[in-house]
């Protein structure tokens, strides 16, 4: 098949990163596959980086004289490429890829929705969802339930795919568990506590230091805290100013960049994702459950698709999330129901799972 994945997404964010280890996968599954993104931006390095052909267009201009141009340019592509699929990630110029499908140009047009924010239930929404496209491809069913209840599109056209997860790449790491535990200070009693990701308020990094600080008020002291990450909207000084004031200086690392996230990940004992809002995918949720280790989770986005009632806690919530991460550290039972339950819900989320999936949508098998 002959794809166009339209990613114009500026920063490499876990819709950018949905889209290209799709575009990814079905470029090594032996189908051509062009990626659109924005000139200058994370995920237009990332997609070169990863070999893609990826090309740079002005997708989310608002110029009206730009507009003209681009559905010229986009015609033009249409026109060379040849396209079975156009898949857009985004909603800027999604508008445009419905006129030329409108116009007879001859490809299948899908619109995938990986974002936090529902749709507009308007006319345009509607028209452009129910009319133009040939399937709206959720990656979480609080999305897929919004598309289901509010815009009247048909059941077939509605699709629900999670992200699939690299296996080969994310797997336990002994040898990384106990030369970073090591580097680390932890010793073999210790239950380190992991949270993977950027800081940045939604993530919860300031509500789970504040959770583990009262734990060992309480006198667990064995619980540490290791994050993964490394400042974009919040500054690392922001994050070490919420550790010190939680008194929580001798039991927090902060990992910086990390080479090997799978070693990384091995090392700590339970993963908590503590997001207050967003993981419409939850990549870092994939990338624990992956590597065999336990998660809790706050229950936004995707987290209810991935893991059972009993590893959910209230978003934003530091009792509920202090609750749940000291039952996984004393309750033997429970953390492994939930190493159970998440690894058997893994292996049906594997990059082939994701892209045998997809290709069904593409083909009109599913």
């Amino acid at each position: 098949m002959r794809i166009i994945q339209v990613v114009n997404v500026r920063w490499f964010n876990a819709t950018a990163w949905y889209a290209l280890f799709l575009s990814r996968l079905l470029r090594d599954a032996g189908h051509e596959v062009i990626v659109l993104t924005l000139e200058g931006t994370e995920t237009h390095e990332k997609a070169l980086a990863w070999g893609l052909d990826a090309r740079a267009l002005p997708l989310n201009t608002v110029n009206p004289i730009k507009l003209v141009s681009l559905l010229f340019s986009l015609r033009k592509l249409v026109k060379t490429f040849q396209p079975d699929v156009v898949n857009c990630h985004r909603g800027e110029s999604f508008i445009l890829w419905g006129l030329l499908k409108k116009c007879g140009k001859g490809f299948k047009l899908f619109r995938t929705r990986g974002d936090q924010r529902l749709p507009r239930n308007n006319f345009p929404n509607r028209w452009l969802h129910s009319s133009c496209a040939d399937g709206v491809i959720s990656t979480n069913s609080v999305m897929h339930r919004h598309f289901l209840s509010n815009f009247g599109i048909p059941n077939p056209q509605l699709h629900l795919i999670p992200g699939g997860v690299d296996r080969d790449k994310f797997q336990f790491s002994p040898a990384g568990r106990a030369e970073l535990r090591e580097q680390y200070g932890y010793a073999d009693s210790d239950f380190v506590v992991g949270l993977l990701g950027r800081f940045d308020e939604v993530k919860g990094q300031k509500e789970l230091i504040a959770s583990i600080a009262t734990l060992r008020a309480q006198g667990l002291t064995q619980i540490k805290l290791l994050l993964l990450g490394f400042e974009t909207a919040t500054s690392e000084q922001s994050v070490r100013t919420w550790i010190a004031e939680n008194d929580m200086q001798d039991a927090t690392t902060i990992t910086g960049f990390c080479p090997d996230i799978a070693a990384a990940i091995s090392c700590c004992d339970l993963g908590v994702i503590a997001s207050k809002w967003s993981e419409t995918i939850a990549r870092a949720a994939l990338e624990f459950m992956s590597c065999h280790v336990p998660i809790v989770s706050s229950s936004v986005g995707v987290m209810p698709d991935l893991l059972p009632a009993e590893a959910l806690f209230a978003p934003g919530d530091v009792q509920d999330m202090g609750t749940h991460i000291t039952r996984a550290y004393t309750d033997a039972a429970y953390y492994a129901r939930l190493g159970h339950i998440q690894g058997e819900r893994i292996d049906h989320l594997t990059g082939a799972d994701f892209l045998q999936q997809t290709l069904n949508v593409y083909r009109g098998l599913a």
